[in-house]
């Protein structure tokens, strides 16, 4: 029977949110928890989770060489054949903690590893080329397909079986590359290709091409002192009580607030949306985020013209870049409409 130890988070072992993300590490021996339960019925009579390790996302990634070092000694204590991490989705914490610590264990003890998480989780690009990381929906709700794919992936590398290439194994591409032989010829398949994009069906490039997102830089604005200068946020600043109900991961939507005749945000009128930080000291001093009491020394100084009385705002911990994008399209055009000049971008 194949040995498997398990890593995951505070939130899918069903401890709590955010809340409950400074949970120190915890060792669960002989128990499947959250996912490991459909990892199990996956694995059928191949293999057995003997332990679960669960552990913080804010404890991890504030105590990573302390995390790092309790943990593998586990692991090593346990000698699993195949450590399986997460899967994370587009939880960022998450998703860096699982990569680090199935990285660690590859490397430091010899021990096969995979995960799982959305392509446009931070811990895909910091771990995709060092550890087999399976795609996944971007929210739990993939958490089926997530690990039909991983679990399959992991007993190949517990048994020491070769691994296809990532198309065949269902894992991001790693940047390496294996010699094999088609089935139809190269000329072929280009024909193939491009009557089907012709025709306007679907078809797969054989040689993806990064995108890359250049924005042409604004030329400079010229005079300050006549400027008009909003104020945008990904930090989750909001009016007491999250009128909009702004998400505090994955948002869908932003917010956008008059602070006309408010000099400054303080404890009782403003506090943070975002569940990705901890939210302490924004929620003491908004400020401290959404800079509104220095622009509006500015503004009394001369400095700058004068302070937009709208500002807009959303929460960045795990929200898609599509969605991001499409939120600034729409706020953008507003703030061209209302003259705004020039536009300073606070995150957390």
């Amino acid at each position: 029977m194949i040995k498997v130890v398990h890593y995951i988070n505070q939130f899918f072992a069903n401890i709590g949110g955010e809340e409950m993300a400074h949970i120190p590490a915890e060792l669960h021996k002989g128990e499947v928890m959250g996912p490991g339960l459909a990892f199990k019925a996956s694995f059928k009579d191949e293999a057995e989770i003997t332990a679960t390790i669960v552990c913080g996302d804010s404890w991890f990634n504030e105590n990573l060489e302390e995390a790092k070092k309790t943990i593998l000694a586990w692991v090593k204590e346990e000698n699993p054949d195949v450590f399986v991490a997460g899967p994370a989705f587009n939880a960022g914490r998450y998703g860096v903690a699982c990569g680090t610590i199935a990285d660690a264990v590859q490397e430091e003890l010899g021990i096969p590893a995979v995960t799982g998480m959305y392509v446009e989780n931070p811990g895909a690009d910091m771990f995709k080329n060092k550890v087999y990381t399976v795609p996944t929906k971007n929210s739990a709700a993939g958490m089926r397909a997530a690990v039909a794919d991983m679990a399959p992936l992991a007993l190949k590398l517990a048994k020491g079986e070769a691994i296809g290439a990532s198309c065949q194994d269902h894992y991001m591409p790693n940047g390496v590359r294996v010699n094999f032989f088609e089935e139809k010829r190269g000329s072929r398949r280009a024909v193939d290709m491009l009557l089907k994009k012709l025709a306007d069906k679907p078809f797969t490039t054989e040689y993806p091409m990064p995108a890359f997102d250049r924005v042409p830089p604004m030329p400079a604005v010229k005079d300050l002192s006549k400027a008009t200068i909003a104020l945008v946020t990904s930090g989750g600043i909001v009016p007491k009580g999250n009128p909009d109900h702004i998400e505090s991961s994955n948002a869908s939507h932003y917010g956008e607030y008059d602070i006309t005749g408010v000099m400054d945000l303080t404890e009782d009128t403003y506090e943070t949306a975002h569940g990705g930080y901890d939210p302490v000291y924004a929620n003491e001093d908004a400020d401290r985020v959404l800079p509104v009491d220095v622009l509006r020394d500015m503004e009394k100084e001369g400095v700058i013209g004068k302070l937009h009385n709208k500002f807009y705002t959303t929460v960045g911990n795990g929200t898609a870049v599509a969605s991001a994008k499409a939120f600034s399209e729409e706020f953008a055009q507003k703030l061209i409409d209302d003259g705004v000049d020039a536009v300073i971008l606070t995150s957390t």
